[in-house]
């Protein structure tokens, strides 16, 4: 129907890429280096394993996230994704990125314990580290994540345990 509300939200074909547009542009700039520690907001974590390889990193990572006995849900290739619609991009820029995953997890007692202060963080779960090697700083592999801010007893251990896999990870890499 031409004048139907849902053909007016998704079937404006300007609208539509230039909403994709700033969504991919906002994903690139908060997994860029250009927001490391000096601009990084308050609500990401990051560190970096010089040296490191990429392979390396993220084996590290998946290991240190099992030895915790808990389970990968998915690796997403986000650089893939970035490279297959740069075109669509406002400035049709190619990706910073060699390489960038994320890997996303959960744990169960974790998430019991953020649902029994809140139903509405279920919003924090999975959890999930960004493994990424820049076209810059190829050399340095970089992980980040997401803070929940630790405002609540299990907000408090999710950011610790964020902290613990990217700390073993790191030890695993070097």
């Amino acid at each position: 129907m031409a004048g139907s509300p849902l053909r007016w939200r998704i079937g404006a074909p300007a609208v539509v890429p230039r909403v994709a547009s700033v969504f991919l542009l906002g994903c690139a700039l908060a997994l860029s280096p250009a927001c490391g520690p000096a601009g990084a907001a308050d609500d990401i974590g990051s560190s970096s394993v010089p040296g490191g390889s990429f392979q390396a990193v993220r084996d590290a990572l998946i290991e240190s996230i099992e030895e915790e006995g808990l389970v990968v849900s998915a690796v997403i290739p986000f650089n893939d994704m970035l490279q297959r619609t740069a075109a669509a991009s406002a400035s049709n820029a190619a990706s910073p990125f060699v390489r960038a995953e994320i890997v996303q997890f959960c744990s169960s007692r974790i998430a019991w314990q953020l649902l029994a202060e809140d139903r509405a963080q279920i919003a924090l779960c999975p959890l999930s580290i960004s493994v990424q090697q820049t076209r810059e700083a190829p050399a340095q592999v970089r992980l980040a994540w997401r803070l929940t801010g630790g405002s609540t007893p299990a907000r408090a251990a999710a950011d610790a345990l964020l902290e613990r896999l990217v700390r073993r990870a790191e030890a695993l890499a070097r």
